[in-house]
């Protein structure tokens, strides 16, 4: 019942979202920071840009034609699209920042679409309306990437072979540990996985040496190949079991840290950024 409230909500701000996007003035961009499920945030996208955050995700059904953001089925509702909380705003942001989603810099934001359902017809969809787009868009031709102010990422029902015989395209492929060590950035440029499945530390005490030896080499095996890396399920309530978590993911230069909670994780960067030895 809550999050179709909140899905009603969101539908019937979504144009004034898209006429007003935020300018987070003066918002630092934090690189690491990943906005786990953010259309379920009061102000999808925009939250997460006031907040500095880098990286967002929604998840997408296609519906009726629409491509339509929400967690479940029951939760989509007509007009609260991929566009109109997404890639509207971005590209209003993009042209008033010159170029760029935060003012005055280079950051690019990493945009992860989670397919629900019907994964070729999905991305087919999801890909025709993305060339309308490409203008801030990160692109690849003929074996070339093209930097741009938002780079897509296929996550979820994703079309592997689809999207690797496309000789022009502007999303990428969510990797998983399975692909970490092919190589491939132009198409896999993440590595994402499920963090229970890999490691049994959950915060609590110290992390194991033995399995903070494989997170690192787990980074850095990616970053070798030009590849970025995010974990989901980490723990994600606020408490000690959380920032050590945190901690160690920062340490080990994991890409993306992976939250529902936009402040708790903004100030645990600017907190952690401080104490952090200089160089």
């Amino acid at each position: 019942m809550i999050r179709r409230a909140l899905g009603a909500l969101v539908a019937a701000g979504a144009m004034l979202l898209v006429a007003a996007p935020a300018t987070a003035t003066g918002v630092q961009p934090l690189p690491q920071a990943h906005a786990h499920n953010d259309y379920e945030h009061g102000r999808p996208l925009l939250d997460a840009l006031d907040h500095g955050f880098t990286s967002v995700e929604a998840d997408v059904y296609l519906v009726d034609g629409e491509l339509r953001v929400g967690h479940d089925p029951e939760d989509l509702v007509a007009g609260r699209t991929l566009q109109s909380l997404y890639l509207d705003p971005l590209a209003l942001r993009v042209r008033a920042g010159h170029g760029h989603v935060y003012p005055r810099s280079r950051q690019q934001l990493q945009f992860l679409v989670d397919i629900k359902n019907n994964g070729v017809a999905t991305y087919t969809e999801i890909d025709r309306v993305l060339r309308t787009y490409r203008k801030m868009l990160t692109g690849y031709h003929k074996g070339k990437v093209k930097a741009g102010a938002v780079t897509v990422v296929i996550s979820g029902d994703r079309p592997r072979d689809l999207m690797a015989s496309q000789d022009r395209r502007y999303a990428f492929y969510d990797g998983r540990m399975s692909d970490l060590g092919q190589g491939g950035a132009s198409l896999i440029p993440l590595i994402s996985d499920n963090w229970t499945n890999h490691f049994g530390w959950l915060g609590q005490g110290e992390m194991p040496e033995a399995e903070r030896a494989k997170l690192r080499e787990i980074v850095a095996t990616a970053h070798r190949d030009g590849q970025r890396v995010r974990f989901w399920e980490t723990p994600d309530t606020a408490g000690i079991a959380r920032d050590a978590i945190w901690r160690e993911l920062v340490a080990a230069d994991v890409d993306h840290l992976n939250t529902d909670d936009l402040a708790g994780l903004q100030r645990f960067l600017r907190e952690y950024d401080t104490k952090r030895p200089a160089a």
